[in-house]
């Protein structure tokens, strides 16, 4: 493992210092630091790709500015505004962390990584993220992106979750937390993805794979996620169905199952059981409704 002082940690820093500015990516939260806005969008990104992100996430500020004036909403409308991103049990975490801020914190997102934690939903990415990006706190984000950088560019070998760590931590250095991060996960997107994109990439000259060859390192790597399953006949996919049609209003449960074919009709009430087990979906004798609605 490398030194806080090693050369090729020293020179890496100083090169992507230099390619900062032509990382950047057009993305709104980038340059908006209010703290809720970035917690929102760290819970929208959560296994969902930015381009899907874009909308969703302003029209949810418009509606939900503060995290108090999503607090004081049922769980249905913010279920509503989740629309098209999927992965909604995040949306309840995001709904039940407003009120946690708003009845615990005075209304205002935390600062310090230790009470991001203890907001539902809330992982050490996201909160390292959010310290980070909304408060410029000394620590460095770690994610899928991040994990093949510090594979490929630094350690050209496959790395543990705790040598990723440490790394990512030694080579943010004493630099201002937020542009740097930012730099990173920038680079990791364009230029160092699953399929990297060496010959374009301003970093190659620091980079040790680059430079050494080898087998590529970030496969298996610490922080490197694995494909998702097929979202087409997934149970994500009947659970997506289930919750648009509700969106429109109550429903019989013989009504929301009469929306799938036979072949998934099990799956189907299936998927709607797990969704009132997750605290999305109410009934109420043989209606069915969103939380809150």
């Amino acid at each position: 493992m490398t030194t806080s002082g090693s050369n090729q940690v020293v020179a890496f820093r100083r090169a992507l210092r230099r390619a900062a500015g032509s990382l950047e990516r057009d993305l709104p939260w980038v340059t908006h630091r209010e703290p809720w806005a970035v917690l929102v969008s760290e819970y929208m990104l959560q296994q969902t790709q930015v381009a899907r992100v874009l909308g969703p996430w302003q029209r949810f500020l418009l509606a939900f500015p503060t995290p108090t004036s999503c607090a004081d909403v049922p769980l249905s409308d913010v279920l509503r505004l989740w629309e098209g991103l999927g992965y909604h049990r995040r949306a309840k975490s995001l709904h039940d962390a407003a009120v946690m801020i708003r009845d615990h914190f005075a209304g205002a997102v935390p600062s310090e990584v230790e009470q991001l934690r203890s907001l539902p939903g809330v992982g050490e990415y996201t909160a390292n993220a959010v310290a980070s990006f909304a408060y410029n706190r000394p620590v460095a984000v770690l994610d899928t992106n991040v994990g093949r950088v510090l594979a490929r560019a630094l350690a050209n070998r496959r790395l543990t979750a705790v040598q990723a760590r440490a790394l990512a931590l030694e080579l943010l250095g004493r630099s201002p937390s937020a542009p740097f991060n930012q730099a990173m996960l920038d680079l990791g997107s364009q230029f160092c993805a699953a399929k990297p994109r060496c010959a374009t990439c301003p970093l190659a000259r620091t980079c040790v794979w680059h430079r050494d060859g080898g087998p590529d390192p970030a496969i298996a790597s610490a922080a490197v996620s694995r494909p998702q399953s097929s979202f087409l006949g997934s149970t994500r996919q009947l659970r997506g169905v289930v919750l648009r049609h509700l969106r429109e209003g109550p429903q019989s449960k013989k009504a929301l199952l009469a929306h799938f074919d036979d072949a998934d009709a099990v799956r189907g009430e299936a998927a709607l059981e797990g969704l009132v087990r997750d605290g999305l979906v109410r009934t109420s004798g043989h209606r069915l409704s969103l939380v809150g609605d």
